[in-house]
């Protein structure tokens, strides 16, 4: 038979569902709808126990913030997982990125980036986790792009992100998969020469 979980368990496991609900609360309800209320009611617990973990609203999301990240996180790593640099590495290394800006945790981060926009206290809470994500998603990159020149790699990469963001905005209001693998073949057909190695045979990837 198991041991019940000792007292940090159990507040850790709160906190963690606590930071789980405010994201769900920014998926759902967008950032201006996310309240310390709902977060509290979907976790049924106390005021007095939310507070006991942050203080405010201000607490909560800045600590939400990191939690999106880390999760972003894990789910590149898990999608870059076994990527070896190869002649096949930058389409699974787009495919990686591809996954890490979708699905809740990204659309989670949206809402926060756009709140940024009017809000410096929480732009300046956003940037180091985003920039922390960053630099996971081009060690990603460089690693399946090792033997390109680094100029033409940094312009490849940097398009890349613009391109996938426009790509997930987009089908917020208008979800076309098959379109989604028409940009994304485009975009191979275009940059995967660029950001081949030195001498490497690589030629347009359509697919």
């Amino acid at each position: 038979m198991a041991a019940p979980p000792t007292r940090k368990q159990q507040r850790e496991q709160t906190r963690a569902q606590l930071l789980d609900a405010a994201v769900f609360c920014l998926v759902e309800y967008g950032y201006a709808g996310t309240t310390t209320q709902r977060v509290q009611d979907r976790v049924n617990v106390s005021r007095g126990a939310l507070s006991h973990h942050f203080g405010s609203k201000a607490d909560l999301l800045v600590a939400a913030i990191h939690h999106i990240a880390d999760e972003r996180l894990e789910l590149l790593r898990a999608a870059a997982d076994g990527i070896e640099p190869g002649p096949d590495a930058l389409p699974q290394v787009v495919a990686a990125i591809s996954a890490a800006m979708s699905g809740p945790p990204f659309l989670a981060a949206l809402e926060l980036w756009v709140s940024a926009r009017t809000d410096p206290e929480l732009r300046a809470a956003l940037l180091p986790p985003e920039r922390r994500l960053g630099q996971a998603l081009r060690d990603i990159f460089d690693k399946a792009t090792a033997e390109a020149e680094p100029e033409a790699t940094r312009q490849a990469f940097e398009s890349l992100l613009i391109f996938l963001r426009g790509l997930a905005i987009t089908g917020i209001l208008r979800r076309d998969d098959c379109a989604v693998d028409e940009a994304v073949g485009y975009w191979m057909s275009r940059m995967a020469p660029v950001a081949a190695p030195r001498n490497s045979s690589l030629g347009p990837t359509t697919g």
